[in-house]
């Protein structure tokens, strides 16, 4: 068995007003030998905005910020902005979370040039209601819409005056083009899925979104396979880079008599075709076994998002029991080769 340790709570919540509830799930970044975390901070009422500390090394705390770094601004995004991921695309950086309306959850994406300063470049995910969404994927035969878990009728359109969309979250890219185009996994009704565009900004069109529904069979990432993740699964870390593939670090859920358990869990996939799977562990990379991952705002959680590299030892950063941010950490190679013993 691959060997994890577990490195402790790296980030709790303060007095301030911004974080006062929680700070969870963090994006990371490593720049020379800093880590930059830009984390979801929960104030009371379950407000959301993106806090942000530097780390000296992978683990020791240098700079944190006492005041948020991206708050929310627009309407789509009025209850909060959660759960960032972070990667850099040539000279840029990509900084997605999802934007929570108190009705609606959606896929946005922000871009810096400096980590600092972030320009918000509004939604990227599809806007289709539940009705809509569903006589798309009807329209094509081959895709299996029953698994979509669908529990909203087609004639419900409104809630309070505001129209209910289909939740598209965890938008995640890679961390580099792949065959000249930006690749991205994104989660819509419980599955992963990814999409490939020459322009995240400007591509997805909704006749880009439609047509990508009429094909959706098509850009299903992979489903649930263990007993681990049988509820669902869905993103996680931003894919990173080896010479066996790309290493997907990604959280599955299982329902238990106490409610969901939330694991980290891993995969490879292909280089050049994220969509073929090399390799994924039959057992979770690590799972709920600490107090503090066991109770909190959400029990019997640990959602991995953020990880980086430091010679040859990978350190994950996740949100526990939905209150505090802690980190793992295990041999890059190792879990490579772990992985390779169980290939599909």
């Amino acid at each position: 068995m691959l060997n994890v340790k577990k490195e402790g709570i790296i980030l709790e919540k303060t007095a301030l007003d911004f974080e006062n509830s929680g700070v969870l799930n963090p994006a990371a970044i490593r720049e020379g030998e800093f880590v930059h975390l830009f984390y979801r901070a929960v104030s009371e009422g379950n407000y959301s905005s993106i806090g942000y500390c530097k780390l000296n090394g992978p683990l020791q705390m240098e700079t944190r910020l006492d005041k948020p770094i991206l708050v929310p601004e627009f309407d789509y995004e009025c209850q909060g902005i959660e759960d960032p991921r972070l990667v850099k695309i040539e000279d840029l950086y990509y900084l997605t979370y999802t934007a929570f309306d108190g009705i609606n959850a959606l896929g946005c994406l922000a871009t810096s040039k400096d980590l600092i300063h972030f320009e918000k470049r509004g939604i990227l995910a599809p806007q289709f209601t539940h009705g809509e969404f569903i006589k798309l994927v009807k329209a094509n035969p081959l895709v299996d819409f029953k698994r979509y878990g669908y529990r909203i009728e087609e004639g419900i359109h409104q809630k309070d005056g505001v129209k209910m969309l289909v939740w598209d979250k965890n938008i995640i890219f890679f961390p580099r083009k792949i065959d000249g185009k930006y690749y991205f996994m994104h989660r819509i009704r419980g599955k992963v899925q990814f999409v490939a565009t020459a322009d995240p900004l400007q591509g997805l069109t909704p006749t880009f979104w439609q047509n990508y529904f009429l094909q959706v069979h098509e850009a299903v990432l992979f489903l649930p396979k263990y007993d681990h993740e049988l509820s669902y699964i869905g993103g996680g870390c931003p894919p990173i880079e080896t010479e066996f593939g790309w290493l997907l670090i990604y959280h599955g859920v299982k329902n238990s008599p106490k409610g969901n358990v939330y694991s980290a869990c891993a995969a490879l996939l292909d280089l050049e075709n994220p969509q073929k799977e090399i390799a994924r562990l039959p057992y979770p990379l690590f799972k709920p076994e600490y107090q503090w991952e066991l109770t909190g705002e959400v029990n019997n959680v640990c959602f991995p998002t953020g990880a980086v590299v430091f010679e040859d030892t990978l350190y994950i950063y996740y949100g526990a029991a939905d209150e505090l941010i802690a980190c793992a950490s295990m041999s890059l190679s190792e879990l490579t080769k772990e992985l390779l013993a169980h290939k599909k």
